[in-house]
Parts: C-alpha cells; structure tokens; sequence
C-alpha cells in the first residue's frame, strides 16, 4: 500500500509542518507548497492541510480523503468546493493564548504602558514622583468594570475564566444563550448586542467570520459605546468597518482598541501595511501581527490534533473536529 501524501499549503500550513511530522508515527510523503502552487499537485494528494480551499482546488482534486484546517476559522473555505465524500475538520488549542492575550492587551492600553515606556527611557516621569508637575489621574483598574464578549464559544469562555479572576462583570453574546453557563457570565443572544456595546467598558471580539458577522459594528454600534471604552479584536478584522472604527479612534469617541486581526496579511516578502487607513499614526492602538494565538502550548495542541486526523484517514476513520456537510 502506498504512504499517504499529505500537503501543507500556505504559509501558516507550513509553519506547523515540522511538528505534525514529529508526532505521526506512520510514513507519509509529505509536500509542502503554496495555496496557488498546490493546484497542481493536488490530484495525488490525500490530505490537504491549508486554511484556504476554492473552487480551483477541488476541480484538480481527485483522491482528496481530508481538508485539515490548521485553525479555527473557515472563512476562506469554499465548501461547495470539496470533493464529494471529502472530510472536513478545524483544530483549536488557540484559546488560551488568545485569552492571556486579550487580559494583557486590556491591561496594556488601560494603564498606558507603552507610553510610560518610552518615557522614561528619555528621564521622564510620568507618575506621582516627578518633581515639579502635577502628577497625572490615578489609573483605572479592571476589578469592577464590565467586559463584553461578542462570540462566546471556546475563546469567549476562556476570556471570561480569566476576567472573572480580575473580578470583572461579564456579558456574553451568543447565538444559542440558552446553554448553561458555568463561568459567571450573563449570556445573551445577538438582538442584544446594542445594550452589551452600551454597557461595556471592554470589548473582546471573538466571533468567527461569516455572512452574518462581517461588517457587524460599523459607525452607528461604535457609536453607542462608552467614550472610555477599549476594544479587543482577535477574530477577524472584517467583524469591524474598518473606516468607522478608524474614525472612532481618531476622533476619541473608544479610549483605544487593541489590533491583532487585520484587512491586509503579506501575499510577498517586504513591508506590509496592515489597513488601508494609518491605524499606526494612533497613539491609543495596540498593534500586533495576528500572533495571539500564536503560542507553545497552541503548537503542541494542533499538531498533535492534526497528526491524529492524518493518522485516522490512513485508516479510514472520522476525523476529529469533523464539520458536518452542508448537504
């Protein structure tokens, strides 16, 4: 019997390559290539591992057994594209990481560390032991403020977790608000996103992309939140109007916003801007490359995942996280 081929398609694909290769324990013959360049490779290939499948793809598939997405996020699978009979499953483990991420961007802007740093590596004090100026406000702290969480599955959940550490009151948007909730959390349904923007001295946005997501806070949602509001986005970027949010940024209507999802990734080597608008101009934007989940622990979870699901196909068994066919 011949090994199974497996491809690793795209950058991110690539990346976690090497660790899938080091727990798969069977013989594969493995190709690791571009999202463009696989279409031509793609007839003897087995499993696919990429976060993007189109059209083109799955015309030049011909044994395709398994789309193994190497994240969460299925918003650059066409899925009518896939070959009849091919499976499709996700991996997650990235929930931790984004969660420590999003209390630490909250902390960040909030208490103003980057530009405390920069200060005082030029001799300025910025705090009460300066001498011969008023100190500045005393700093808000996070204990007692109410954090909005837009999308409440695994990241949402594990945001709440830890804000409920910070003693923080949590409101939660999700589709099916009637599942139990065991984090402390009042959970809603999305017909209540208008009183959970009001309400929120902190916004994470962890939604998934789709139809009904893109575009969901434009100028008239920001516009209901609070002056001293922080937001938090580490779904996708186009959940948020890009033009709107700008403006509310400018224009201080949001104290800040911490960026790690962006409107242009890199499709070359060399500088990339991330917007269209110059969100780097902006002293009160936390910016940062997509690298939230970005973390060991998330390595470890998802190639282990995903040499499973290899290790399953081989044997013609049902992946794990396998997303049921719309058909």
């Amino acid at each position: 019997m011949n090994p199974l081929r497996v491809a690793f398609a795209g950058t991110f694909a690539a990346r976690v390559a090497e660790p899938v290769q080091a727990h798969l324990g069977i013989s594969c013959d493995i190709i690791v290539d571009g999202e463009r360049e696989i279409v031509s490779r793609i007839g003897e290939v087995d499993v696919l591992v990429t976060l993007a499948f189109t059209r083109e793809m799955g015309e030049a598939a011909r044994r395709l057994k398994l789309v193994q997405v190497p994240g969460a996020g299925l918003d650059r699978i066409d899925r009518s594209a896939l070959p009849r009979g091919t499976w499709l499953a996700n991996a997650y483990g990235h929930e931790v990481g984004i969660a420590e991420y999003v209390l630490g961007a909250m902390l960040t802007l909030t208490r103003s560390f980057a530009r405390l740093d920069a200060a005082l590596r030029h001799g300025t004090w910025e705090s009460q032991w300066a001498v011969g100026v008023a100190p500045p406000p005393p700093w808000p702290e996070l204990a007692g403020k109410t954090l909005g969480i837009l999308g409440y599955g695994r990241i949402g959940q594990c945001v709440a977790r830890r804000a409920h550490a910070f003693e923080m009151k949590v409101l939660a948007i999700r589709r099916n608000a009637s599942e139990s909730e065991p984090h402390g959390a009042s959970v809603r349904e999305p017909d209540a996103l208008g009183d959970v923007l009001t309400r929120a001295d902190y916004l994470a946005v962890t939604l998934p992309l789709t139809p009904e997501t893109r575009g969901l806070l434009g100028e008239r949602e920001l516009r209901v939140m609070k002056p001293t509001a922080v937001l938090v986005n580490t779904s996708r970027a186009e959940i948020i109007d890009e033009d709107a949010l700008y403006e509310a940024l400018v224009d201080r209507r949001l104290r800040g916003a911490a960026l790690d999802v962006w409107y242009r990734y890199p499709s070359s080597p060399g500088p990339t801007p991330p917007a269209r608008r110059p969100f780097h101009e902006l002293p009160n934007v936390l910016l940062t490359p997509h690298v939230s989940g970005w973390t060991e622990g998330m390595l470890e979870a998802r190639a282990k995942l995903i040499a499973e699901n290899i290790r399953r196909t081989a044997r013609g068994e049902v992946p794990v996280n396998l997303i049921p066919s719309r058909e």
